[in-house]
């Protein structure tokens, strides 16, 4: 397979060529590290395991020793493709029709990554090498599975070894529309609930011998997702908790069950702490648990606290260059989903800024050449502006 590395349109093609479905490698990684190495990065394959969770392979790849350290993280693991027959070309033949590239990862994010390392490949040759501080890439399997094996590990790796990041931009798909809508500068937190409430089997024509906890199950989550959180805050939309599943272990008609199941989602803003959204989560539950008679128990998953990078040299940088390829002045956000972003904001400022979103795990995931390549520019005006700073 042949390709031109500096150009993001054939580098994206080749990584979607790449079948690497989380948590599978797929050559992905081993086509970056062939790039990069001989542009004079310094490549370490990091492979992370942990019990019950499948093994990660992921890469991080630096030029230069001194500061500032600029690092690009992203991730070449996509999510599964579906029913391949519904796709209107392979969704792992990185196929150009019309002026628009499908493949699975093309948006999400394997176009991103493509263009971030053909940005940082021009500016060197452009540059005649890298003239102060360092570049970096931080390239994870494991974004798109249980998120143990990825980014996590490989910032513990390079706080053991005395890296220090100065900023990070992550390659996210963020833009809802049209390139340079939009910045992410914060995500809220998440965190998920698994509420259980005990009860009392026994047969449905003896309810007074029995204890049903499927209604008490109902009153105690409507008392949760009716409630209402916050307002929003300067920088976050409102706070809101989703039911997400309903689960009773029981497959007959006549048997009232002895526990009923419930799982929540809350995405909570600044307004709130973990601990502090948990704690609500406890004392109202139990308030509603008490008028009912219920016996329950409830705990908490998920990682991802709330953050906001503060508006700065970094978050400027970047607005000035969408701004300046793309002609649009975007908005400064944290909504949606969560991202790696929410492990690198304990280590140094992050944004993210990535292709349009609107294709994003659908059949048929594509985006435009000329967005490709918009994106490649923006990312170089990023870099060389980020290093001309005194």
């Amino acid at each position: 397979m042949t390709f031109n590395p500096t150009d993001p349109v054939s580098l994206t093609q080749a990584l979607i060529r790449c079948e690497s479905v989380t948590p599978a490698e797929g050559g992905a990684l081993t086509l970056l590290q062939n790039v990069l190495e001989p542009a004079g990065f310094e490549c370490h394959r990091l492979p992370f395991s942990e019990p019950g969770t499948p093994d990660v392979d992921n890469l991080y790849a630096r030029l230069g020793r001194g500061r500032p350290h600029l690092c690009f993280a992203g991730h070449t693991d996509v999510v599964p493709a579906g029913n391949e027959a519904a796709w209107k070309f392979p969704p792992f033949g990185g196929e150009v029709h019309g002026g628009i590239l499908y493949g699975r990862g093309a948006v999400d994010m394997k176009g991103c990554v493509a263009a971030f390392v053909s940005a940082a490949l021009r500016h060197l040759n452009t540059h005649k090498g890298l003239q102060r501080g360092s570049i970096s890439f931080l390239i994870t399997g494991d974004e798109e599975g249980p998120s143990i094996n990825g980014t996590a590990k490989m910032l513990d790796w390079l706080k053991a070894r005395d890296e220090v990041l100065d900023a990070c931009l992550v390659g996210e798909p963020s833009n809802p529309k049209a390139l340079g809508d939009e910045i992410k500068i914060g995500r809220r937190g998440s965190v998920n609930v698994d509420l259980v409430v005990h009860g009392r089997q026994g047969h449905s024509a003896y309810p007074n011998i029995a204890d049903n906890p499927v209604p008490k199950l109902a009153r105690i989550i409507d008392r949760l997702s009716s409630a209402k959180l916050d307002d929003g805050t300067a920088n976050f939309q409102p706070s809101n908790l989703q039911v997400t599943v309903i689960s009773v272990p029981n497959t007959a008609s006549n048997v009232i069950p002895g526990v009923a199941r419930a799982v929540c989602n809350i995405r909570y803003n600044d307004a709130w702490t973990r601990p502090k959204i948990e704690a609500w989560v406890r004392d109202t539950a139990g308030a509603a648990a008490a008028e009912l008679g219920a016996k329950f128990d409830v705990t908490f998953s998920g990682t991802g606290d709330v953050f906001v990078t503060k508006p700065g040299p970094l978050v400027s940088t970047l607005k000035d260059a969408v701004k300046s390829v793309t002609g649009r002045t975007p908005a400064l956000t944290t909504g949606g989903g969560t991202s790696d972003a929410r492990f690198i904001k304990d280590h140094c400022p992050v944004v993210e800024f990535g292709l349009v979103n609107a294709t994003i795990h659908q059949v048929d995931e594509h985006t435009s050449v000329a967005d490709l390549e918009s994106l490649t520019e923006i990312y170089g005006r990023f870099i060389t502006n980020y290093f001309a700073q005194g």
